[in-house]
């Protein structure tokens, strides 16, 4: 059984930081892109960042210099260092694993963690 598991989220005031962690259980955690969502209330869900088995990175140009993704295959977690954070950072922050495999996606979620960002 397939878990991901978010922790972090929290009230925090602009221009403070924030850190999410993702535990993952029941994948080969290391061969799986690792990445982070994010939905505000009345938007589509949008990418964060996503960092491949070889470590690449990529990020929406929104948090670009103040998100950085990283993981440790050994512990199996993904993390979200997120600073200077700013209103329009509210949201439900959501792990990924995505692989394809043999032509097929396997996609994986969490259930999220709330990040709101107010004074």
């Amino acid at each position: 059984q397939v878990q991901l598991v978010e922790s972090g989220g929290g009230l925090v005031q602009p221009g403070g930081s924030l850190r999410l962690s993702c535990a993952a259980s029941g994948i080969l955690f290391s061969v799986f892109t690792m990445g982070w969502y994010r939905q505000a209330p009345g938007k589509q869900r949008e990418l964060v960042a996503t960092i491949t088995s070889g470590g690449n990175t990529n990020y929406a140009d929104s948090v670009k210099g103040r998100f950085t993704i990283s993981r440790d295959n050994a512990k199996n977690t993904v993390s979200l260092q997120m600073n200077s954070l700013k209103p329009e950072d509210t949201a439900v922050y959501l792990c990924n694993a995505h692989r394809w495999l043999l032509a097929h996606s396997y996609d994986y979620w969490g259930q999220g963690t709330q990040v709101t960002v107010s004074s």
